[in-house]
């Protein structure tokens, strides 16, 4: 057998493994993962906070996405040149007075939207607790914090 024959057996060998190997377990298992030991100062994982614990949410994603499918109650602070930085920092610092825990997230663990508002919010000075969501809205949803809209 030539190399050429060789190397269309062996990709049909491997094809057909990964296809077994497929349709018996199925694809990768993609679930987040935070490991409280290993993450930044900052952030926090969503196995740390209470499903009932009083927190003000900051959503750091579009507009459209925070409308779209942003948690119940949380606010919006992103930084869309088409947005106002000013009401973003009036309504969160009328809210800090209520609720000094602050944890703001983004799209997903890479996203660094939320670091960066949370540095915005730290500035303010209002003596609140800030922290970033380590997987950000991934983390919310698959906790099951997001509600589905039609």
């Amino acid at each position: 057998m030539n190399a050429f024959g060789q190397l269309v057996a062996i990709t049909f060998v491997s094809g057909a493994a990964v296809a077994g190997t497929y349709l018996l377990k199925g694809g990768p298992e993609r679930k987040l993962t935070c490991n409280p030991a290993a993450i930044k100062k900052d952030e926090i994982c969503i196995q740390q906070i209470l499903a009932d614990a009083k927190v003000l949410w900051v959503d750091a994603r579009s507009r459209k996405d925070w409308e779209r499918d942003g948690l119940p109650g949380s606010v919006l602070w992103n930084l869309d040149a088409g947005e106002d930085t000013q009401t973003f920092e009036a309504e969160i610092a009328a809210r800090i007075i209520e609720t000094p825990r602050v944890i703001v997230y983004c799209g997903n663990e890479n996203c660094g939207l939320s670091r960066q508002i949370a540095e915005k919010i730290n500035a303010l000075q209002l003596g609140a607790e800030i922290s970033v969501l380590y997987g950000g809205w991934r983390a919310l949803n698959e906790a099951g914090r997001i509600e589905k809209k039609p």
